[in-house]
C-alpha cells in the first residue's frame, strides 16, 4: 500500500517517472500489521492519503489534485507504519488458519479398523485438525449418515487406486452430542448420575445391508461418580431413549457383525419359503451386483489408458468382495431380534380376545422339534376366535387333561382384562357326555353360559370315513348331499341375489331369462358372501342323513363297474354312534353366527356382505400356515418359539385387517412404533393416526404360562 503526499504537481510528477524507469507494474501491498518493504517519503504536513489499489499500477492511476489540509503534526502516524485511518484491503490474516496447520488424521484405533478405502475420505469429510494442538477433532456440523464422495465422471489421468471406487458409507450415532438427550448411569449406587461425553468409541462396526455394508461408529459417555464408560450404542442407552430418537438407530450388534434393520424385516414374514438360507441366496446375489458394478466403474475409467498408450501402464487390482455371513449367523441374529421385542409381541398375543372360540389341534408341526425339545411334544393346541385370530397356541404330550392349564390361563386372560366371556365354543372332540357336563365344559368352568359345539366339518368327516375309496366317481356328490342335510339357506337372502342376477342378465338384454339361467350364474362364493345359512333342526338333520345313507348304501351308490360308494357294516356303525352328536352341530337359538361387514350393488339390488364364525374351518387353514411357520425341516426350541410368537403376531394383524372395513394401506406390526405416532398425532395434529388402532394390554407375568407352553 502506497501513500502520496501532494506538494505540488512536480514532485508527483518525478515520483511516477521514477517507478516508470524501474518498469515497475503493480504497487507492493503494505500489511497493516507490518511496515511496508518500500515507501516514498511522506511529507509532514500530509493533506490528503490517496490509496492506490494494489491490483492496478500506478501508471494507470489519473493525478488527483486536492488544495492540502493542515492537521497538527502530533497527529501525523509515523512514517514506518500504515495510516490508521487506512482499512484494509483484505481479509486480516488473524481469522485465517496458519499456513503451517497440519492435516487432520484420524483417530489411532480407528485405522487399524477401517480399510484405506475409508480412511482417506473419513479423514478429510468428518474431521478437522485442532488449531493449537493439531489433534483430530469432529467437525462442528454432525448428522447421522456421511456418504462419501463419488468417483470423478469424467478422468484426466489413470486412477491412481481403486480405493475410491469402493467406499462405503459411515453411519454416527451420538445421542449425547448431537441432541443434548440427557442419559444417566445404570447402576443403581450412582443414583441415576448424569453422564458425561467421553471422546469418541474406539470401535468401529461393519454393519450388513442389503446390497452392502457400511460403518457405524459411536461416542464414549462416562459417569464421573462410579468412573463407568458407556458406549452410545449399548441397551444402556438406547433403552433410555424415546422411541422417535431410538428408532433411528438402524442396526442390530452382536459380538462379530452388526446387521441391519431392513434385512430383518426381510426374516419377519412367516410364509413358505421364507427361510434363512433363502434370505442368504437372495443378500448373495444383492452383493455380488453391487460389488460388480463397482468393479465395472472402475475397470471402465481405467480402459481408456490402457488403450491409447503404448505401454501398457500397471493398474491396481480390485479389492475382494467383503465375505457374507453365514445363514446360521442370520437365524441367531433373527431370534435376537424377536427377544428383544418378546413383551410387545407376547402383550398383542395376549390382548386377543373373542365371543365365538374354536379349539382344534394338529400334529405336523410338532415334528419339527429337534434338539433337546425333540419327542417332547405331540400336539399343538389353538384356539381361535370368529376373526380368524389364534388366542394361544400350546404343545402338549397329549390332549385332555395336559389343556387344564391353558384353559385356566385363558380363562385368567378375560377375568383380568374385565371381558364378557365367550358365549360359543367349537371344537373336534369332547362335545357331549351322557354323564354329565361335558369335558371341555369342566375345563371352562368359570363360563357358566359356555355352549359347546361340535364343528360341523369334523362331523361330515366322520360320516365319510365309511366310504370305500374317497376316488370313487360319486364322493363328491355325496358329500355334497350331506352338507344339503345338515344347512339350509336363507330364503330372503336367496330371492335377493337371484333378482340381482337376473337384473345383470336383463342388462346384457340376452333375451327370456329362465330359472335355469340364473341359477347357473350364481356361484358358491356369491352365495357364501351374500346368503346366509343355518342348521335345519335335529330332527330333520336326523331324517335327511339317514335316508342319504340309505341312497348311497343301495345299488344307487355304484358306479358303472359296480363298485359301491359306502361299505355297508362301516356306514351303519357310523352312523349308530353319530347319530347322537346331530344335536351338537345345531347353531344356538338365542346367538347370531353371521356378521353384516358391508354392501354391494348388482343388477340394480343391494346386496349385504356377511361374515360367518360357523365351525373351526378357519382354525383348519391356520393348520396349514402354521406348519410354515418354520421354515425347514427342523429347529430348536428357542428358534421354535421365536418363529412361532412372531408368526402368531403377524397372522393376528393380518385377520385384524381383513376384518376391518377401509383396510389401511400401510403394513406395520410394531405396536410400539403404531402407539408413539398416535400419541404424538394427537398432540400436534390434534386427532388419532388411525381410527382404527387399539393400544394392546400391557404384558403381566400372570399370563406367561400360556406362552412357556409352547416349549413343553
Amino acid at each position: 500500500m502506497y501513500c502520496f503526499a501532494e506538494e505540488d504537481d512536480e514532485e508527483l510528477a518525478a515520483a511516477a517517472s521514477q517507478c516508470e524507469t524501474q518498469q515497475t507494474t503493480a504497487i507492493v501491498h503494505v500489511d497493516v500489521h507490518q511496515p511496508p518493504a518500500r515507501h516514498l517519503p511522506v511529507n509532514p504536513a500530509l493533506a490528503t492519503i490517496v490509496h492506490v489499489d494494489v491490483h492496478q499500477p500506478p501508471a494507470r492511476q489519473p493525478p488527483v489534485h486536492q488544495p492540502p489540509v493542515h492537521q497538527p503534526p502530533a497527529r501525523q502516524p509515523p512514517a514506518h507504519q500504515p495510516p490508521a485511518l487506512q482499512p484494509p484491503v483484505h481479509q486480516p490474516p488473524a481469522l485465517q488458519p496458519p499456513a503451517h496447520q497440519p492435516p487432520a488424521e484420524l483417530p489411532s484405533h480407528w485405522k487399524d479398523q477401517l480399510p484405506p478405502s475409508q480412511q482417506e475420505w473419513i479423514r478429510h469429510t468428518l474431521f478437522k485438525a485442532n488449531p493449537r494442538t493439531g489433534k483430530p477433532e469432529l467437525v462442528p456440523q454432525l448428522k447421522l449418515w456421511w456418504h462419501p464422495p463419488q468417483p470423478p465422471l469424467i478422468h484426466t489421468q489413470p486412477p491412481a487406486s481403486p480405493n475410491l471406487f469402493f467406499t462405503r458409507p459411515l453411519f454416527l450415532w451420538m445421542p449425547h452430542k448431537m441432541w443434548l438427550y440427557p442419559v444417566v448411569c445404570v447402576r443403581p449406587a450412582c443414583g441415576k448420575h448424569r453422564l458425561t461425553a467421553a471422546g469418541v468409541y474406539r470401535t468401529v462396526r461393519r454393519v450388513l445391508d442389503v446390497d452392502g455394508w457400511y460403518d457405524l461408529a459411536t461416542e464414549y459417555l462416562e459417569c464421573k461418580r462410579c468412573s463407568k464408560k458407556y458406549p452410545a450404542w449399548s441397551e444402556d442407552i438406547l433403552g433410555q431413549l424415546d422411541l422417535g430418537h431410538r428408532s433411528q438407530f438402524p442396526a442390530l450388534l452382536t459380538y462379530r457383525y452388526s446387521c441391519d434393520n431392513r434385512v430383518l424385516r426381510m426374516m419377519r414374514e412367516r410364509t413358505m419359503g421364507n427361510s434363512v438360507a433363502q434370505l442368504y441366496k437372495k443378500l448373495q446375489e444383492q452383493h455380488s451386483e453391487a460389488w460388480m458394478q463397482r468393479v465395472l466403474q472402475y475397470l471402465t475409467a481405467c480402459e481408456p489408458f490402457a488403450r491409447i498408450c503404448v505401454v501398457r501402464p500397471v493398474f491396481a487390482e480390485p479389492p475382494p468382495m467383503p465375505a457374507l455371513p453365514k445363514p446360521k449367523w442370520l437365524l441367531a441374529v433373527y431370534a435376537r431380534d424377536v427377544l428383544g421385542r418378546l413383551d410387545e409381541v407376547k402383550a398383542k398375543i395376549t390382548s386377543t380376545f373373542g365371543s365365538v372360540l374354536k379349539m382344534d389341534s394338529t400334529k405336523k408341526i410338532t415334528k419339527k422339534l429337534a434338539g433337546a425339545a425333540a419327542g417332547t411334544a405331540a400336539w399343538c393346541t389353538n384356539v381361535g376366535n370368529e376373526h380368524g385370530q389364534v388366542l394361544v397356541a400350546v404343545l402338549t404330550a397329549s390332549e385332555g387333561h395336559a389343556l387344564d392349564l391353558m384353559a385356566d390361563g385363558l380363562m385368567r386372560r378375560y377375568r383380568e382384562a374385565g371381558e364378557a366371556p365367550p358365549q360359543l365354543m367349537y371344537v373336534d372332540r369332547d362335545c357331549c357326555s351322557p354323564y354329565g357336563p361335558c369335558r371341555v365344559n369342566a375345563m371352562f368352568a368359570e363360563w357358566d353360559g359356555l355352549q359347546v359345539r361340535l364343528d360341523i366339518w369334523h362331523f361330515m368327516r366322520r360320516i365319510a370315513a365309511g366310504v370305500t375309496t374317497e376316488a370313487h366317481p360319486l364322493y363328491g356328490t355325496f358329500l355334497a348331499r350331506l352338507s344339503t342335510c345338515i344347512f339350509e339357506w336363507d330364503a330372503d337372502d336367496v330371492a335377493a341375489l337371484r333378482r340381482a342376477k337376473e337384473g345383470e342378465l336383463a342388462a346384457k338384454r340376452i333375451g327370456h331369462i329362465s330359472e335355469e339361467a340364473v341359477k347357473s350364474r350364481i356361484s358358491r362364493r356369491e352365495l357364501a358372501l351374500h346368503c346366509r345359512r343355518r342348521t335345519r333342526g335335529v330332527a330333520e338333520t336326523t331324517r335327511l342323513i339317514a335316508a342319504l345313507i340309505s341312497v348311497f348304501d343301495s345299488e344307487r351308490g355304484k358306479d358303472t363297474l359296480g363298485v359301491p360308494l359306502l361299505d355297508h357294516e362301516r356306514i351303519q356303525q357310523i352312523w349308530k354312534e353319530q347319530e347322537k352328536h346331530v344335536s351338537c352341530i345345531q347353531d344356538p337359538e338365542d346367538f347370531s353366527l353371521y356378521t353384516k361387514t358391508g354392501t354391494l350393488k348388482k343388477g340394480g339390488v343391494e346386496l349385504s356382505c356377511y361374515r360367518c364364525a360357523h365351525g373351526s374351518t378357519s382354525l383348519e387353514s391356520f393348520h396349514l400356515h402354521l406348519n410354515r411357520f418354520i421354515p425347514g425341516t427342523s429347529a430348536s426350541d428357542a428358534h421354535f418359539q421365536a418363529y412361532l410368537l412372531e408368526g402368531l403376531m403377524r397372522w393376528n394383524d393380518d385377520r385384524m385387517e381383513d376384518a376391518l372395513q377401509g383396510a389401511s394401506s400401510i403394513r406395520c406390526f410394531g405396536s410400539a412404533l403404531k402407539e408413539a405416532v398416535d400419541q404424538l398425532s394427537q398432540t400436534v395434529l390434534g386427532r388419532s393416526w388411525d381410527d382404527r388402532y387399539r393400544t394392546p394390554g400391557a404384558y403381566t407375568g400372570k399370563k406367561l404360562a400360556l406362552i412357556q407352553h409352547q416349549k413343553e
